[in-house]
C-alpha cells in the first residue's frame, strides 16, 4: 500500500554551509540523496513545499527548485502535479555527483533491473506536456455532474457521452464510417486487443502476427488461446508474400497489424499492400486487427487513412488509445468493430470488468469536444518533431556511433528505429549501457529474427534536447 505524506514528511537537519565552494543547490542535492540512501527518505515519502523547504534553509526558493529538478532528472524523486514532490518509488543505482559513496554492505540489484538515469523508451509520449490541468478541472465537473445521478454501475461499452464524442471525431479526422454503437471504451489499447482476441479466436485458431513485432500483442492473443504465426516485415511493412506462403498452409482466423508506423521498425504498411491486404481478407474470410497506436503524430505529410476507412468494418477491427495523446499513466483506448464482433466484445468485457471510469471517460469526452486534446496534439507535435531532428542530428554528429548504426527518419511517430552493424552484440550493448546510467530495449525483445536482434528502438518523445544530448554521450560510451 502506498504510504500518503504527513503534515511534516521530512525536515533538513543540517545547514547549509553558504561560505563553500560547493553551490547551495549542490549541497541541497547531496543532503536529500543522502537521507535517501541511509532510508530517512523512503519511497513514497512527500518533501516539503519548495517555499517551505526555502523558508526553512533560509536561501532562496530558485536554489530548492534547481535542486529539486536535478533530483527529479536523476531519478531520486518525482514530480506529481498539484500533489507535490515525492521520492521516487524506482530509486537509481548510480551516485549523485558529488554525493556520498554508496555503503559497501549495500546489496547491488542485477543490472537490468536498475532504474536508470535515462531511458530511450519504446516511444512514449512526455507526460510533463500532457493538459493535466484541463484534466483535472473536467474531471471535477464530471464528477459532480456525475454524482448527481448515483455514479451507478454504467454501460459496459464505455460512457456514451465519450463514445458519441469519439465517433465523430474518427470519422471526421480518420475517415471512418462508425457509429456509437460500434465502439468499446477500454483501458487502454492493451485490454482492447484482449477484447479483439476474444470476440475473435477459438482456441488453437491462428492469429498471423508481425515479427519484428509488438509482444505485449502477442501475449494478448495467446491468453485467448490463439496459435501465432509470425510474419516478416521489410522496408513497405508486412510482407503479402509472406502472409500468402501463411495462408496457403491453412486457416487464418486474424491478422495483426501496425501500419501507420510499424512497431517496432516505424515503416508504413504501403498503399499497394494495404489494398493487397484488404483483398486477401475478402478472399480468405479472415479479419485484420489494425492497431493505429501513434495516428496522431505525423510531421512531414498528412498520413495515410486506416484501413478501417476504406473497409467499413467489414473485415477490420481498429484499435486506438487516447494514451498516447495525454500520458501512459491514464488508460483510455477504444475498440471499433462490426456489430456482432462487437456484441462479442462487450460480452468478454463485462465479464472481466464491468465497466470503465465513467467520470475519467466524460472528462476526455469534454476535452474532446472543445478541442483542447486536438490543441494539445498540434503543439505536441511541434515539439516531438523537434526532438526527432535532435536526436537524428546528434547521432549523424557522433563519429563512432555514426559508424555503427544507421537508421532511417520516419515521418512521424515517437522512436527511431537504430540498426546496428554486422557484429555488433545489442544485447551486450545495452547492458553496457545499463551500467553507465542509460535503458534501452535490445531488438531481441521483439523477434527473433536477424532484423529484430540487430536493432532497437529509440524512443524520443519523453525526452528533452538536453537529455537527449547525455543519452546520445552514454549510448557512444558504451559502444
Amino acid at each position: 500500500m502506498t504510504r500518503g505524506p504527513v503534515a511534516r514528511p521530512w525536515r533538513v537537519d543540517l545547514p547549509l554551509e553558504p561560505a563553500s565552494p560547493t553551490p547551495l543547490y549542490r549541497q541541497l542535492v547531496q543532503i536529500i540523496a543522502r537521507d535517501i540512501r541511509r532510508g530517512r527518505l523512503r519511497p513514497g515519502d512527500a518533501l516539503p513545499g519548495t517555499r517551505s523547504l526555502a523558508e526553512e534553509l533560509g536561501i532562496t526558493r530558485k536554489v530548492v527548485v534547481t535542486a529539486l529538478d536535478e533530483l527529479v532528472s536523476q531519478g531520486w524523486l518525482v514530480s506529481q502535479p498539484a500533489r507535490g514532490t515525492f521520492v521516487s518509488p524506482a530509486l537509481p543505482s548510480h551516485a549523485v555527483a558529488d554525493a556520498e559513496p554508496r555503503r559497501a554492505d549495500i546489496r547491488q540489484e542485477p543490472v537490468g533491473a536498475r532504474p536508470s538515469v535515462l531511458t530511450l523508451n519504446d516511444g512514449s509520449p512526455d507526460a510533463r506536456l500532457a493538459p493535466l490541468e484541463a484534466l483535472a478541472r473536467a474531471y471535477r465537473r464530471a464528477l459532480l455532474r456525475l454524482s448527481r445521478k448515483g455514479l451507478g454501475y454504467g454501460d459496459a461499452r464505455g460512457d456514451g457521452v465519450l463514445r458519441e464524442v469519439l465517433s465523430s471525431f474518427l470519422n471526421q479526422a480518420r475517415g471512418l464510417s462508425s457509429r456509437p454503437e460500434q465502439l468499446v471504451i477500454t483501458r487502454g489499447s492493451q485490454m482492447a486487443l484482449l477484447l479483439a482476441g476474444k470476440a475473435l479466436v477459438r482456441p488453437g485458431e491462428v492469429v498471423a502476427v508481425e515479427s519484428p513485432g509488438y509482444t505485449p500483442a502477442w501475449d494478448a492473443f495467446r491468453f485467448v488461446g490463439a496459435e501465432l504465426c509470425p510474419v516478416s516485415v521489410d522496408h513497405e511493412g508486412l510482407r503479402i508474400d509472406a502472409l500468402e506462403r501463411v495462408l496457403a498452409r491453412g486457416r487464418v482466423r486474424a491478422v495483426y497489424t501496425t501500419p501507420h508506423h510499424q512497431y517496432p521498425t516505424t515503416v508504413s504498411l504501403s498503399a499497394a499492400r494495404r489494398l493487397a491486404l484488404l483483398s486477401l481478407a475478402a478472399k480468405h474470410g479472415f479479419t485484420i486487427i489494425e492497431d493505429d497506436y501513434d495516428y496522431e503524430y505525423y510531421y512531414a505529410s498528412r498520413p495515410l487513412l486506416p484501413m478501417a476507412s476504406t473497409d467499413e468494418l467489414r473485415s477490420v477491427v481498429y484499435i486506438g488509445s487516447l494514451s498516447k495523446l495525454l500520458a501512459p499513466g491514464i488508460r483510455v483506448g477504444y475498440l471499433v468493430a462490426n456489430e456482432q464482433l462487437l456484441e462479442k466484445a462487450v460480452e468478454a468485457r463485462a465479464t472481466v470488468d464491468r465497466q470503465g471510469e465513467p467520470a475519467l471517460e466524460r472528462a476526455v469526452a469534454e476535452l474532446l469536444e472543445d478541442g483542447e486534446l486536438q490543441r494539445h496534439a498540434r503543439k505536441a507535435r511541434r515539439v516531438y518533431e523537434g526532438r526527432r531532428d535532435h536526436l537524428v542530428s546528434r547521432l549523424r554528429a557522433h563519429r563512432h556511433l555514426r559508424e555503427m548504426l544507421e537508421f532511417d527518419v520516419p515521418s512521424g511517430g515517437l522512436a527511431l528505429w537504430l540498426r546496428a552493424r554486422e557484429g555488433v552484440d545489442v544485447e551486450a550493448w545495452s547492458r553496457r549501457a545499463a551500467e553507465k546510467g542509460l535503458l534501452f530495449m535490445p531488438g531481441s525483445a521483439h523477434g527473433t529474427e536477424r532484423l529484430a536482434r540487430q536493432g532497437f528502438r529509440a524512443g524520443y518523445a519523453a525526452l528533452e534536447p538536453r537529455e537527449l544530448d547525455a543519452a546520445v554521450t552514454l549510448l557512444g560510451k558504451s559502444a
